[in-house]
């Protein structure tokens, strides 16, 4: 993990939040590098969940809702962990991941009582009389698609079974934020609300297993990577009836990445009860309303973001050399090619080489310039980001050798190969291989 972190701070994938200011715990912030390998699986889980699918609803609500929406969820009673806190050193656990609940692991003072502590962030809205209403940062993107139930039925009028997706930022007031980006007091989530007829949950529910297990092999994870673990019944939440958690090899151990759960119809029925909406879907063949139960399946995209980093990172040796490379699909990594000019003191291969990325980048946006330093030091560099080829315009693309003229070398990331590609076939070539 540590040198995972140390290539995500060195090469602009993620570093530590306010850290001039010495940081905050649990924040993170991404760099340039990080928001484009963020921004490529987003778009991938959305083309595969909502664009490529005829029954799926995309949403973006609002992060600060009616706090009577989390009296109805349970939240502002119910979302808490038991909490014990040092009386030497005031650190605080949480006390369900302690073996020993009587010393603090840090210090080895006496830890207190065992409280229940609410993660949700509290904050105020001010009200036309001048009051203040205490408001919630949302814990979760749930609620957000079961109050616009209602909205999507009546605009878009869907017929079951059928879902509503939304990607969005969540909040947490984690105890003990660790494991660099994995828990966090600041998350996003992947996640989609899909309505069923009761009798068919069971069928459903394999069905989407499926297709997360698909979801999973398009990241480039192998089956050893992924455990399913079966929750028991004593052991989900509340409102579950089923769930699946599917946990992903990290470096500090099998941990969640994603998970699928069957919450019958416990929300929107506690909707209704709370706001005396009518979230009834009615049956257009048979005229009769009744309460659709639910499938959730459920991705946390910062742990999916350090499971792909995780699985790419390699130390290997090319040419002799000891290297350290990320093995990214192509179709997430967050820089397609490079661009160099063999020699960046010459100004005509320079101009030839702009000619190249420029015609590239209008084609791909994804395309790094890069003429710092010599060749090999490039090749190290974008190894380290995950570029899978880099393009290198040399004399012979000048027509220093006539049948070389117009031609450039295309090198390998995963093995060091290069060949010579015509530049009218490269762009094509390229967007072959990325599969775009």
């Amino acid at each position: 993990m540590e040198k995972i972190v140390s290539l995500a701070k060195r090469r602009g994938f993620v570093y530590q939040g306010s850290e001039i200011y010495g940081g905050l715990a649990g924040t993170w912030d991404y760099g340039p590098l990080g928001v484009a390998l963020k921004k490529n699986i987003e778009n991938l889980w959305w083309r595969m969940f909502v664009d490529s699918r005829d029954d799926m609803y995309g949403i973006d609500s609002a992060i600060l809702m009616n706090p009577k929406v989390w009296e109805a969820s349970g939240h502002v009673s119910g979302f808490a962990d038991p909490l014990v806190e040092c009386q030497k050193c005031k650190r605080r656990f949480r006390a369900d991941h302690l073996e020993n609940t009587e010393k603090c692991p840090e210090c080895g003072g006496k830890l207190g009582e065992t409280k229940q502590f609410n993660m949700m962030f509290k904050t105020t809205v001010g009200s036309v009389d001048g009051s203040d209403t205490t408001v919630y940062l949302r814990p979760e993107t749930a609620q957000g698609m079961f109050v616009n139930f209602k909205n999507i039925i009546d605009t878009f009028h869907p017929r079951l079974p059928f879902g509503i997706a939304q990607i969005g930022r969540n909040f947490r007031n984690e105890i003990a934020p660790r494991d660099f980006i994995f828990r966090v007091r600041e998350l996003e989530i992947m996640e989609l609300e899909y309505f069923i007829d009761e009798k068919s949950w069971n069928e459903q529910f394999d069905y989407w297993l499926d297709t997360m297990r698909g979801w999973f092999t398009s990241l480039g994870f192998e089956k050893s990577d992924i455990k399913e673990i079966e929750i028991p019944d004593g052991e989900r939440a509340h409102y579950s009836k089923r769930t699946v958690d599917f946990h992903f090899k990290y470096p500090h151990k099998f941990d969640e990445i994603g998970g699928l759960a069957y919450r019958t119809d416990f929300d929107l029925k506690n909707h209704i009860e709370h706001s005396g909406a009518d979230l009834r879907y009615m049956d257009p063949n048979t005229n009769e309303k009744f309460v659709p139960h639910v499938l959730e399946p459920t991705f946390g995209l910062g742990r999916h973001l350090l499971a792909v980093l995780a699985k790419a990172y390699h130390e290997d040796d090319l040419g002799g050399e000891t290297r350290v490379v990320l093995k990214l699909p192509p179709h997430l990594a967050p820089i397609k090619a490079a661009v160099f000019p063999l020699l960046k003191n010459k100004p005509e291969l320079v101009e030839k080489a702009r000619e190249v990325y420029q015609m590239l980048k209008k084609d791909i946006p994804q395309i790094m310039w890069d003429d710092n330093g010599n060749v090999g030091k490039r090749y190290r560099r974008q190894d380290e980001i995950g570029t899978p080829w880099c393009i290198t315009i040399d004399f012979d693309t000048l027509g220093e050798t006539p049948e070389m003229k117009d031609t450039v070398t295309v090198r390998d990331r995963d093995n060091g190969e290069q060949q010579r590609v015509a530049l009218d076939g490269l762009s094509e070539m390229l967007r072959a291989k990325i599969g775009a």
